[in-house]
């Protein structure tokens, strides 16, 4: 660092304030400090808990000291935040340090959650800086005289990046961003994350066609600690689910020998069980144990975020929601339930223990099923190795792009000649052509080639002076309510009979029941009362109750984690005394050994099995459940080539199951040809029903675009309108509008998302360069078993299907037979 900046009043004000508090700067601090000193953008890369917050806040307020009349009354610093619960938190540290400096800055929030009048109150003075997240720096550009609120603003912080860079909430911050900095270029770009595969990329959409950017990586690295939590003894049939209901009592003292725990779980209906299962585990727990997920009435999560924080609660139980953002110091431990899915996320969880650089992070992982300790051995080496998941960018979203531009009509007008290079300026349209261009203009004016004869869709007018604005006040309304990418399945609200609000459920999960059914939420058991429009009346009730399933509920296995899981499991023959998961495994590996065989790295394990209750043939590739559902669908197809035959399918992350009451004949060149990369997206396109997925795709689509409406003054479209509305337009797009670049977008997100195009091509890849492992046998393996268990769950009530997977492990083990 050079002797410029430590010799400035501001940096020693900084540094003395910051040795009062028992801290010194590290040097990836300081490294911010002095690029922005120098007229820099740039990005901070950082683990959880080193400050990386610091790094760019504070590099402002150091930079305004020592040059104050370059400051104006007004906005000085946007922090973009990809979730709510972070702003807060935020806005106090940030406000404390500012108060403790001596500064007499003010820090604001501004999403949806803010009071009406503080945010009129914003409209007319901005604070000096203000917390937002991406939909709401939208709706700032989407208000009148626009300008007032960004004049004198110096520093845009995108925080999290890593969170946004993946998704279309992304595609909304490089929008906004290219058009702040070509109407106040002097405007430095900060993104703030955690270490990601793609960082290069990562910051080249945050900053394109920047010359002065700089990637400031910390040199300090967090401490993981993984202790793997181990059954009392090995299931050699394993099943998901069961395990982790039985090491409930192994979780009790791990959270009672702490100060405050949070435990994770991949899905709230996962959460809602695990809350139940430790309350009645360990009554004490009550009223010191919580429940934390995103369809929990805000003002409660709240209250549990602050009582985790005080010391209050002992335990939360939660989901993703709270991954990240919310800066819980006195949280000691993290327990996960089950596989994580991915490394980034595993290590994320892992970093809200141990918050302090100095402290090393302690995470249990609690396995759901034996084969997951595979997973736990799977994401040591991963972590070990610091082999982190790729965020790709999402590219040519024309549905962001067109909620944007009538965003910016809206907020003022603009000229389509003047924003077109602007846009090409971002990442994700910068291979845009000029004729898609010109479509997205006459969609916002006419509707397209459809919409030219409905009034509802000419929603942006031109003027003489070719400035393009939004003129209808009912427009400008719908549109700013429903300003966002973030479509969730139609959602009801759960209220008392009594009053008082409890959370929200699905709607397709409340279609299934009927008045006096009872289910869970928020840790209560709810009697179902009745429904009327979005609004689901309950009463307070007792006994059992079913868990809801939300839609959308299980991660996928990143590719990075697929990889070291097959690694892992090549070693089960041999495990190194080191590899205590293994070890502890050997009677299944044993087992798997017996009846099939244990796949090395350069093979591919095919089982056929024959029971009484028909025909299986089981593959693992060990790609993740989202892969394997399109390979079984294709597998399918390309054996009723040879022979007319019907399938049921299940799958897991480990394989897939197709069930057939007739035999299966396949010899070994059969199998091979299967398995093949001839013609294999043409294959894909055909076995799977393609338009039906892009269908589903569009609804989404349809919403973000503004085609179809979401949310009404006080009201909300139920998820049959949205579908229907959505679904009609699809049809006629197919027939009459083929070009539609919405439509086309459909497809292209159905490729990219669903079938992971390119994951599932370098898996046949690798499947062809292997061995195949062909094995034929009269009884169930441990590697098949889960699956066929997945199967039967989705006919069978809990019950009845503890007692058929008790006979399905009774039943006893054949001699098998081999075949290679």
């Amino acid at each position: 660092m050079s002797k410029r900046l430590i010799h400035t009043q501001g940096y020693s004000i900084v540094a003395e304030w910051m040795q009062a508090k028992g801290n010194t700067a590290f040097s990836f601090q300081k490294e911010a400090w002095q690029a922005y000193a120098d007229g820099y953008s740039g990005m901070i890369v950082a683990p959880t808990g080193f400050g990386k917050t610091f790094s760019v806040f504070l590099g402002v307020l150091i930079d305004f000291m020592n040059h104050p009349e370059a400051y104006k009354d007004g906005l000085k610093l946007l922090w973009v935040t990809p979730l709510r619960a972070l702003a807060k938190d935020l806005s106090r540290a940030m406000q404390e340090a500012i108060n403790e400096i001596g500064l007499d800055w003010t820090v604001e929030v501004r999403n949806g959650d803010t009071d009406i009048k503080q945010k009129a109150r914003q409209s007319r003075m901005m604070p000096d800086i203000l917390i937002v997240t991406p939909e709401s720096l939208h709706l700032l550009l989407a208000q009148k005289g626009r300008e007032r609120f960004f004049k004198t603003l110096k520093c845009i912080a995108v925080d999290e990046w890593h969170e946004l860079l993946g998704g279309k909430r992304g595609v909304m911050t490089e929008l906004a961003l290219a058009y702040l900095r070509h109407v106040y270029p002097d405007i430095r770009t900060w993104g703030i994350t955690a270490t990601i595969g793609n960082l290069d990329e990562a910051m080249e959409v945050l900053l394109p066609h920047t010359d002065r950017k700089k990637k400031i990586t910390a040199k300090e690295k967090k401490k993981i600690k993984i202790i793997p939590v181990f059954p009392d003894e090995v299931e050699v049939l394993p099943w998901a689910g069961h395990l982790g209901a039985r090491l409930v009592y192994q979780v009790v003292p791990i959270i009672n020998q702490s100060r405050s725990t949070i435990i994770f779980t991949n899905t709230r209906s996962q959460s809602e069980a695990w809350y139940q299962l430790l309350l009645d585990a360990y009554p004490d727990f009550a009223g010191l144990l919580a429940l934390h997920h995103s369809s929990i009435e805000g003002q409660l999560r709240q209250w549990i975020e602050d009582s985790l924080s005080s010391g209050y609660l002992k335990a939360v139980v939660s989901t993703s929601s709270l991954d990240l953002g919310v800066d819980f110091k006195p949280v000691d431990t993290v327990v996960q339930i089950g596989s994580s899915k991915g490394v980034a996320r595993f290590m994320q969880r892992a970093g809200r223990s141990g918050h302090s650089p100095f402290e090393v992070s302690t995470i249990y992982f609690v396995p759901t099923h034996s084969l997951e300790l595979i997973e736990a051995a799977a994401l040591k080496e991963a972590v070990k190795t610091q082999t982190i998941e790729h965020r790709d960018p999402m590219v040519l979203t024309f549905d962001v792009l067109v909620q944007f531009l009538i965003t910016l009509a809206l907020g003022g007008g603009f000229k389509e000649e003047d924003l077109f290079p602007v846009i090409q300026q971002t990442f994700a349209f910068s291979e845009m052509t000029e004729s898609e261009w010109r479509w997205c203009i006459d969609f916002i004016i006419t509707g397209g080639t459809i919409g030219a004869n409905y009034e509802e869709y000419h929603k942006v007018v031109r003027r003489e002076d070719n400035m393009l604005v939004v003129t209808s006040r009912r427009i400008a309304m719908l549109h700013r309510m429903n300003i966002g990418v973030i479509v969730s399945d139609a959602m009801m609200r759960v209220k008392f009979v009594s009053g008082g609000y409890v959370g929200m459920i699905e709607e397709y999960f409340i279609s299934k029941l009927k008045a006096g059914d009872k289910f869970r939420l928020a840790g209560r058991v709810l009697e179902l009362v009745r429904s009327k429009e979005m609004t689901v009346y309950v009463r307070s009730s007792s006994g059992k109750a079913i868990t809801p399933s939300w839609l959308g509920g299980r991660l996928p296995l990143s590719s990075n984690l697929s990889y070291f899981l097959r690694q892992k499991l090549a070693l089960a023959r041999n495990p190194d005394r080191s590899e205590k998961e293994l070890k502890f495994l050997k009677p299944l590996f044993d087992k798997q050994s017996a009846l099939s065989h244990i796949p090395a790295e350069d093979e591919f394990l095919v089982e056929s099995i024959k029971t009484r209750e028909g025909f299986h043939l089981f593959m693992y590739p060990f790609e993740g459940r989202l892969i394997h559902e399109v390979m079984a669908a294709l597998v399918a197809y390309r054996i009723s080539r040879y022979y007319p035959i019907s399938f049921s399918m299940a799958m897991n992350d480990y394989g897939f199951e197709l069930f057939s009451d007739s035999e299966i004949k396949l010899d070994e060149d059969q199998l091979r040809e299967i398995l093949s990369t001839d013609h294999l997206m043409d294959d894909v396109f055909t076995s799977i029903n393609a338009t039906e997925m892009a269908r589903r795709k569009f609804r989404d689509i349809a919403v973000i675009s503004g085609l179809v409406i979401q949310t009404y003054p006080g009201a909300q479209k139920s998820n049959k309108s949205l579908q229907s509305s959505s679904g009609l337009m699809f049809n006629v797009f197919e027939e009459h509008d083929p070009g539609n670049l919405l439509l086309r977008q459909a497809y292209m997100e159905v490729f990219n998302q669903h079938l992971e195009e390119h994951r599932l091509i370098a898996t046949f890849k690798r499947i062809n360069k292997s061995t195949i492992i062909y094995k034929s046998m009269n009884s169930y393996s441990p590697l098949s078993f889960p699956i066929k268990v997945d199967s039967l769950r989705q006919s069978l009530t809990s019950e009845d299907l503890s007692t058929r997977i008790q006979k399905l492990q009774q039943s006893g083990v054949r001699s098998p037979k081999k075949r290679r």
